[in-house]
């Protein structure tokens, strides 16, 4: 496996980012999914969006507020939460923050840039 670059991250499923931008690197490619490793700074947060996928958030440093169908949580080291396929959800850093998430399937486009 090579070293993968940081890369900036400014939308979410063609969304612009809210408080500044974000940073991911691309960990992982199968055929079922992909990994990506995110970071936000304090006080950036995604606009409400939804996937053509599920993604699996587990959290690594930090602290997050998000939403998933309405429903407000707080994550920290050690928290996960599902963003299912067609479901309304929002994250925002309340620290700087770094996650894992995973996408499966396979997105039909990339859904960060």
């Amino acid at each position: 496996m090579e070293e993968q670059v940081w890369q900036p991250l400014r939308t979410v499923e063609g969304l612009s980012l809210t408080g500044g931008e974000g940073r991911f690197r691309l960990l992982e490619t199968a055929a079922s999914g992909v990994a990506y490793l995110i970071h936000y700074p304090a006080g950036v947060s995604s606009p409400t969006h939804a996937h053509d996928h599920d993604s699996i958030v587990y959290v690594l440093s930090g602290r997050l507020r998000g939403a998933v169908d309405g429903v407000e949580a707080v994550l920290e080291p050690g928290n996960s939460v599902v963003h299912p396929k067609g479901v309304a959800h929002h994250v925002e850093a309340l620290t700087d923050a770094m996650w894992v998430e995973f996408k499966s399937p396979l997105p039909g486009r990339p859904p960060i840039a």
